[in-house]
């Protein structure tokens, strides 16, 4: 780059050169426009003003509050309390309602149902998915099949205790190895399992005695199945 302190016109356009040049090119002294040199001033003004009016600067543990002492922290705070107070009352009913009882008010119900939503995000939905849909090893909370039962109350023990949890109230459900255990021979085991295709009305292999079936699945039942 050279240097030339002499005025210098450009033959192409008319403009002086700043007597700047790089391989040859020269450098045009085309002054910016007025009004962007005016916004750009006033920006910096506008930042300035900013700066101490309102929190901007971070320090060690803190940062700088500014002439109005603002905080948006605070507000959400304050609003927060403000929907407390309304939502009050409602609040303290449904905390101290029963299951039978929220279900049998409208508003509690749909007050329940707008916090449980909310919970059910934060908690539940990682796992079942956010539509309750269920995935891979985590069952669907939409259908008619329900692992621990469907009632309010077996649904509200499952959430409250877990499966397995180690929880004496939790649900437990580690079954048998029927077969590798001894439990059941393997004629006994082939009779269950066409009892089993049978609750599910799918067909089942001929010469299957149903009652043998059942008799055995009530055995499992009352002597290997730990009561709930």
């Amino acid at each position: 780059m050279t240097t030339d302190h002499s005025e210098d016109i450009d033959s192409v356009s008319g403009t002086a050169t700043t007597g700047h040049q790089w391989d040859g090119i020269k450098e045009l002294n085309t002054p910016l426009p007025r009004w962007w040199v005016i916004t750009f001033y006033l920006t910096i003004i506008w930042a300035i003003g900013y700066w101490v009016v309102y929190p901007a600067w971070p320090l060690l543990t803190s940062n700088t509050r500014g002439i109005l002492n603002y905080s948006s922290r605070a507000d959400v705070a304050v609003e927060l309390a403000n929907l407390d107070k309304i939502r009050g009352e409602k609040m303290t009913a449904l905390a101290s309602a029963s299951l039978a009882d929220i279900e049998k008010d409208p508003a509690l119900l749909a007050l329940a149902r707008a916090r449980g939503k909310a919970v059910f995000g934060d908690n539940c939905a990682p796992c079942h998915g956010t539509g309750a849909a269920g995935a891979k090893g985590y069952p669907n909370l939409n259908d008619d099949d329900w692992l621990w039962g469907g009632t309010l109350d077996q649904i509200m023990q499952t959430i409250r205790y877990g499966a397995r949890s180690g929880n004496p109230k939790a649900h437990e459900g580690q079954m048998l190895a029927f077969g590798k255990d001894g439990v059941l021979k393997p004629d006994q085991i082939v009779t269950v399992a066409n009892y089993v295709r049978s609750l599910a009305h799918l067909p089942t292999q001929p010469g299957y005695d149903a009652a043998a079936g059942a008799k055995i699945s009530e055995t499992i039942r009352l002597e290997h199945v730990p009561a709930e």
